[in-house]
Formats: structure tokens, C-alpha cells, sequence
């Protein structure tokens, strides 16, 4: 079944800076706003943003905001050390304080938890455990210190709910060294496999993006279903980490949808700028991740990485691979 997902974005500014650096004591901790910063020239003004570019309303594009529709993203866990293993807990709470146990299962999964770096060079797409209490939980190592965001994307059970996404910031101790964000090129390398990006993002616009999945130069034709699906693709806009969740158009057994080479996605970006890709998929039992910088031009077209020019192939020196972050 081919699903279009049309997201929109909102006024929103640059969250935080990448030079900063994070102590190991008590008395640094994460900045956490309860409403999105003022609109900022990088991005489309509100009006825009909220309405796109032909007018129709969009609802706001998700993980800017700790609360919405009733719910808050409560983090127990604000703080952890770079390079430790930690073990992350959360709740999502109503508008009485009471910890949400009821939620509707969405692509195998009731909640997804989605962990990045502000600067973009880390991702984690975790898999939290729920007690009877309503708390979650999930251990995971963070190798950098600095800035993160911490992302709940779920859909509260009932008839009629809509899928909400929240945001808090988390900080990991150490010292930082935040990175560029990585340059923009068609293709990634993890694990020995090449994912290669075929397709352009335009502000306000649906428009297709195709990822082609090879290993040792042979097409990768047997992926294996991952959340209900031969592909999973989560889009962060550089600078204010607006969050875009994004699923593949068909899914397997649907006498249509092929494992692969291609994994296909619509996807509509909020406003021009710069985003990472990150594309998680299955193939021999393991789950891997390819990310991409793709560069959105204020008018579109271009390249599959959103640009006119012909982005680079090859890893820069130095730069840390996502790798599988599960």
C-alpha cells in the first residue's frame, strides 16, 4: 500500500549551538523548552511553514515540542556519560500527570524512541521496554559528548487518535568535539554494504526518494522486513533537529513490493535547509543504518541529494560511520 506522508514544519530557530561543551559535574544539565524558539531567517517564515506552499494546512512537523495534543515526554534520565553504558528512562504523561500504558502498536512497535547528536554524527533508533507502570526503559552507549535530542514518536490508543512526537533534550558528559555536519553525497557505506540515495526533497512538495541497497557491487534483492517494512527512514533538519518520520511506499506481501533492491519513500521537507537521512534496514538477521546529508534547495530540483551538484562518494577521513545503533 503506497503511503504519501506530506509533512509540514513550523517557526522554529537553532536549538543550540555544536561548540558547546558538557562537564562531568552536577551543575550542567540539558536545556529543555517547553515551547519551540522564535522563527529564524534559515527557514521558511510561519505562514508558510504552517500552511506550505500551496496553501493547504498542515499540521506541524513533530520533536520540537516536550508536550502536545495532552502528553509530555518526561526523561528521568537527563544526563549520562559519553562512552558508558546507560540506561535511558521515560515516560509519556497526560494532562494529569498520570504515565500513558495504552497505546496503539504502529509498524510492530507501540513507541519508538529515536536518540541524536545535535550535530548529527550519532544516531540510535532504540527499542524501549515498557513496565506495567507506564515507565520505559533501554540501554544504550552514547560515544560523544554534547548535545542530544531525544525523540518518542507513538500514537495513544483509542479510536480516533493521532500520532504525536515529542522532544527533550539530553546531554552527555565529556568533552566535546562537535563535528561539521557531514558532507552531502549520494551514497553511504556500513558494514560492507553501499546505500545509494536516487531523488531530491522541495520544500512544501511530496516528492519520491529511492534507496538502492548493494553489497560486493551485487544488488541486495532478499532485505528482510524491519518494522513492518523492507526500509525505515527518519529525517532531521539541521540545526533545530525537526523530525520527520517517514515510511516506505508498499510493504512486504503485498504482492507488489519487492525485497529489495529499493526501498522507495515519499516524503515532503519542511523548508529548505540541510538534513540527515538516516535509513535502517534488515538484511541477514542484522539491522544496519546509511545516513545521508541532503542539502534542499529554496526552489527544489537537483540531484538525489537536493543539490545540482554531484556530491562525493567516498567516506571523509575521520568520520564516524551511524552503524547499526541497535
Amino acid at each position: 500500500m503506497n503511503t504519501g506522508l506530506r509533512i509540514t514544519a513550523f517557526a522554529a530557530a537553532i536549538a543550540a549551538t555544536f561548540g558547546t561543551a558538557y562537564g562531568v559535574g552536577a551543575s550542567i544539565g540539558p536545556v529543555v523548552a517547553e515551547k519551540p524558539p522564535a522563527a529564524h531567517d534559515e527557514h521558511a517564515d510561519t505562514e508558510t511553514e504552517t500552511r506550505g506552499e500551496e496553501g493547504g494546512e498542515k499540521a506541524a512537523a513533530g520533536g520540537l515540542q516536550i508536550s502536545d495534543g495532552g502528553y509530555t515526554l518526561a526523561l528521568d534520565t537527563p544526563r549520562v556519560a559519553a562512552g558508558k553504558p546507560a540506561d535511558l528512562r521515560f515516560s509519556v504523561k497526560d494532562e494529569r500527570g498520570r504515565s500513558l500504558t495504552s497505546y496503539a502498536r504502529e509498524h510492530g512497535k507501540e513507541l519508538h524512541f529515536i536518540v541524536a547528536s545535535r550535530d548529527l554524527t550519532v544516531y540510535r533508533h532504540l527499542h524501549p521496554t515498557r513496565a506495567a507502570d507506564g515507565t520505559w526503559s533501554v540501554a544504550t552507549t552514547l560515544p560523544a559528548a554534547g548535545g542530544y535530542r531525544a525523540f518518542a514518536d507513538f500514537k495513544p490508543a483509542g479510536k480516533g487518535a493521532a500520532g504525536i512526537t515529542l522532544g527533550t533534550d539530553l546531554a552527555v558528559s565529556g568533552k566535546s568535539e562537535p563535528a561539521a555536519l557531514p558532507p552531502v553525497r549520494a551514497t553511504a557505506e556500513v558494514d560492507g554494504y553501499r546505500v545509494t540515495l536516487d531523488g531530491a526533497l522541495t520544500p512544501g512538495k511530496a516528492r519520491e526518494l529511492t534507496l538502492s541497497v548493494s553489497r560486493n557491487g551485487r544488488p541486495v534483492t532478499d532485505l528482510q522486513p524491519y518494522l513492518g517494512a523492507y526500509g525505515h527512514l527518519v529525517a532531521l533538519r539541521a540545526g533545530d533537529l525537526a523530525y520527520l518520520h517517514v515510511h516506505p511506499n508498499g510493504e512486504p506481501d503485498d504482492g507488489v513490493t519487492e525485497p529489495g533492491p529499493e526501498v522507495s519513500f515519499t516524503a515532503t521537507a519542511p523548508s529548505a535547509g540541510a538534513y540527515r537521512l538516516f535509513l535502517d534496514f534488515r538484511h541477514e538477521g542484522e539491522v544496519r543504518t546509511a545516513a545521508f546529508t541532503v542539502d534542499v534547495p529554496v526552489t527544489g530540483g537537483g540531484t538525489g541529494t537536493g543539490t545540482g551538484e554531484k556530491p562525493s562518494a567516498e567516506p571523509r577521513e575521520g568520520e564516524e560511520s551511524p552503524g547499526h545503533g541497535h
